[in-house]
């Protein structure tokens, strides 16, 4: 067993690491029946902490 496989990370640790660097998040469903598409989402999404070197996209800077 090395190193790598005997490490263990809290998920609030993961968490934090990701908030830290950011999260982008894509994915495409479709729900289909006997070969017609019904619905499509397409999902993409990017999380990441908020602070003084990041500021907030939604609050508009003085």
């Amino acid at each position: 067993m090395t190193v790598v496989e005997r490490r263990e990370i809290a998920l609030v640790d993961l968490l934090d690491r990701l908030l830290a660097g950011g999260v982008v998040i894509t994915g495409d469903i479709t729900l289909r029946i006997a070969d017609v598409d019904l619905v499509r989402i397409d999902l993409n999404a990017l999380i990441s902490s908020v602070n003084q070197q990041v500021p907030s996209p939604f609050e508009e800077s003085p």
